[in-house]
């Protein structure tokens, strides 16, 4: 099971799982208890945020861009000519396996009820076939 929560909500070791900060940035004064996992490479570039906060993107040319970042290839798919990443394709099937054996859930700063939120559209691509 996939959820998604805010790293302000409350706690609920049971019904949370696994917990994953999927942000850039971990954030001033957040303890390391509010979250089990940081998983950096699973949050929206700098620069594609910051155009968003901005208003120089919608929320449908933001979305598209996230998963395109999600699987930009990386330095290590140049090295290597016959084995390649992918960009996040592994961790994000890791993840997949890892919601079929239990629940985790993927968390951000943005408030509980922010519906344009990048978690959300991590859900919904763990959610279909990657």
């Amino acid at each position: 099971m996939i959820k998604t929560k805010s790293v302000y909500t409350p706690i609920s070791r049971q019904r949370d799982g696994i917990r994953i900060l999927v942000t850039r940035f971990r954030g001033r004064g957040l303890r390391k208890g509010r979250y089990d996992v940081w998983m950096p490479n699973l949050g929206p570039s700098e620069r594609l945020l910051h155009s968003y906060h901005g208003g120089k993107l919608t929320w449908a040319k933001f979305s598209r861009q996230y998963r395109h970042e999600l699987f930009l290839a990386s330095p290590i798919d140049k090295v290597n000519r016959t084995i390649k990443n992918h960009g996040q394709k592994f961790t994000l099937r890791l993840l997949q396996a890892l919601a079929k054996r239990g629940t985790i859930t993927l968390m951000c700063h943005c408030a509980e009820d922010e519906s344009n939120c990048h978690r959300h559209l991590l859900k919904k691509l763990l959610k279909s076939n990657i």
